[in-house]
């Protein structure tokens, strides 16, 4: 009996979306995509009950991207959700769970394996969140606010399942998208001034900011308020170019039908390894929290989180710091932040925040997170690949059923797979570390909002765009429609 037959028992009692009977017309989708951005937002806004106080600036730059609110009923977002399939993920590529996704009884097993697993993730994360003081719970209110935490991360799951059979899209994407797009807007044109009272002359928003000072502070006006703007339409820009990007193999249908090609985009595996990435750092640095008064483990866990943590804004500091520090001084610290980095009796990691490094520290700093996120990102892609049922073997068979082949070669899966060996392994690759680098890069250079945000809400954005454009086409052509599926 496998892994998945044991805990059968258990997924019979979890209720789940029934899959609709007839496919939603693509009016009705975007009403039950409404609606449930509607219940994202009213969520997000719900502060918990028992709750004294939250310290959201503790994971803060991953707030933005798990797509949660500290304090309120989306407290830990998608992250149990993300997080199982991570999980997961690695369990089955590490052989400890036998499955076989192309099987459709498996794959459903699996889909309800993890769904359990989210949901006592919600529970745990509940917990622990508490645990490290990121939520401080009136006398008497522990467990109750706990509870409010899991609940509201078990409902943005079936949220996210609501969307995926009726809605648009992913429901996971969608909380990132709309989380990011909020913060946007708010930290360009909030109108409010530090002490929360309507002021335009004194406004917080960097465009009011920007307004208010390129007259009396032209430089500092640039270097924090335009480079951002700039750097923020930069990385728009540059994701919309790369999903153009394409190898076009050829295809035909039947032994003389018509022919067509099948595109292998860069941006192949999309932004779901950063997305991993981003809920695999998160945890580790609550993991950190959470032991770091055990010995050794405790301080392993704080100079891995250290590295997984971006050094935010780094080229303000930069332009700022560098014109009047001495190139000695900034190898020199540079070396010595490697040196306490890697000292085992050193207490604590040397990187923290830009605002408190060294220029040197701040730059290795940058490095170090830069290599790690490229890294993890591709192992996550490949995962992905394969776990999506998008490698080489399940689009090789996909295509031999709908009856497809590669004109000049016979009409064989493993010849078709031997051709797409050559494109999708490299492409999977390539696109996961473009994506990690470009999200590093919006990070690193301090875009509006959460730079990797950015490069998170256009990615999801644009395919959004292209999904709605292909349900209307779909629905324009029945015929064509049932076919395509």
């Amino acid at each position: 009996m496998s892994i998945l037959d044991m805990f059968a028992p258990i997924y019979k009692l979890i209720p789940e979306v029934k899959t609709p009977e007839v496919k939603p017309s693509l009016k009705n989708r975007i009403i039950w995509t409404a609606a449930v951005m509607i219940i994202f937002f009213i969520m997000r806004n719900v502060s918990l009950i028992g709750l004294n106080e939250s310290a959201k600036g503790l994971i803060g730059e991953y707030q933005l991207i798990l797509g949660s609110e500290i304090g309120s009923l989306i407290t830990i977002g998608i992250g149990p959700i993300v997080l199982a399939s991570i999980i997961l993920q690695l369990l089955v590529g590490g052989g400890i769970i036998s499955i076989n996704m192309t099987d459709p009884k498996e794959r459903a097993k699996f889909t309800a394996m993890q769904k359990t697993f989210a949901i006592f993730l919600c529970f745990f994360e509940a917990f622990v969140y508490v645990a490290i003081g990121l939520l401080r719970p009136a006398e008497g209110m522990f467990f109750f606010v706990i509870f409010q935490v899991a609940i509201g991360a078990i409902i943005l799951m079936y949220l996210d399942e609501v969307v995926s059979k009726y809605g648009i899209g992913s429901g996971i994407s969608l909380f990132i998208a709309a989380g990011v797009s909020y913060e946007l807007l708010w930290v360009t044109l909030n109108p409010f001034n530090a002490a929360g009272q309507f002021s335009l002359a004194e406004a917080s928003g960097v465009l009011f900011r920007l307004i208010i000072e390129i007259g009396s502070n032209t430089y500092g006006a640039i270097n924090w308020y335009l480079l951002p703007i700039l750097f923020t339409i930069l990385v728009f820009l540059i994701v919309v170019f790369a999903e153009g990007i394409h190898v076009n193999i050829p295809i035909t249908m039947g032994f003389k039908g018509a022919t067509g090609r099948y595109p292998v985009k860069l941006l192949y595996v999309s932004n779901i390894p950063v997305i991993l990435a981003v809920a695999l750092f998160a945890n580790v640095k609550m993991w950190a929290m959470l032991a770091k008064d055990v010995p050794i483990v405790g301080l392993i866990l704080e100079r891995v989180a250290s590295i997984m943590t971006a050094p935010h804004n780094l080229r303000a500091v930069l332009l700022a710091q560098v014109p009047y520090t001495p190139i000695t001084q900034i190898a020199s610290d540079a070396i010595n932040s490697l040196i306490l980095f890697f000292n085992p009796f050193n207490p604590t990691s040397p990187f923290t925040t830009v605002g408190s490094e060294p220029i040197g520290a701040a730059i290795v700093h940058a490095i170090f997170y830069l290599i790690i996120l490229i890294l993890t990102c591709v192992v996550f892609g490949k995962f992905w690949v394969e776990m999506a049922n998008q490698g080489p073997d399940a689009i090789a068979e996909q295509l031999e059923k709908a009856g497809m082949s590669i004109p000049g070669f016979r009409r064989d899966p493993r010849v078709v797979q031997k051709i797409l060996e050559r494109y999708i392994p490299t492409v999977t690759i390539l696109g996961s570390a473009f994506v990690a680098f470009l999200a590093g890069f919006a990070d690193l250079t301090g875009t509006l909002a959460s730079g990797m945000g950015i490069l998170l809400t256009v990615g999801i954005i644009y395919r959004l765009y292209e999904e709605l454009a292909r349900l209307q086409f779909m629905e324009m052509h029945p015929l064509l429609g049932k076919i395509l599926g």
